[in-house]
């Protein structure tokens, strides 16, 4: 094991096989440095930290690209609602920060699903497994993960097999 420079992650030998998302934030992450962009760091070293947060919790399974982008999708949500607070009481300059963070962390997340992707993919499943919500819930949301609202892919089963 070893320490990455001017970071207090360590890097384990699973980390050699890591994903392509954790290697683009480690190439950033460099960059930043030589940058001496301090938010872009902070936000990098988070999301890498939440992911080893993950692991262990895990019992230092592996995670999935699919894993990883829903942490970065729950961290994004955090500080969108972050800047929401701030902005509303008064801190402009807190909000602004939380809402570059978010903007960072977006960048690593593939692209979203349209409102029509979700529901054709909803369609297959439905035509797969029947009408059933209970069914196509876990299934839908299992596919969409850190693609998609989850609030917004359980509307649109519920309409679907209604």
């Amino acid at each position: 094991m070893r320490a990455l420079k001017g970071s207090n992650h360590i890097m384990t030998d699973t980390d050699s096989a890591s994903s392509a998302i954790v290697t683009r934030m480690r190439a950033d992450l460099n960059d930043a440095v030589r940058q001496r962009d301090q938010v872009r760091m902070d936000t990098i070293r988070m999301a890498l930290d939440g992911f080893t947060h993950e692991e262990v919790a895990r019992n230092r399974a592996t995670l999935t690209d699919q894993d990883r982008v829903a942490i970065l999708d729950k961290q994004v949500k955090q500080r969108v609602e972050s800047a929401e607070i701030f902005k509303n009481a008064g801190r402009a300059e807190l909000a602004a920060s939380e809402a570059r963070q978010a903007e960072i962390l977006r960048s690593y997340m593939p692209a979203r699903l349209s409102e029509d992707e979700v529901r054709e993919l909803v369609a297959a499943l439905i035509a797969e497994h029947g009408k059933d919500f209970r069914t196509v819930m876990p299934l839908a949301s299992k596919a969409t993960r850190g693609l998609a609202d989850g609030k917004r892919v359980s509307e649109i089963v519920r309409e679907l097999t209604a």
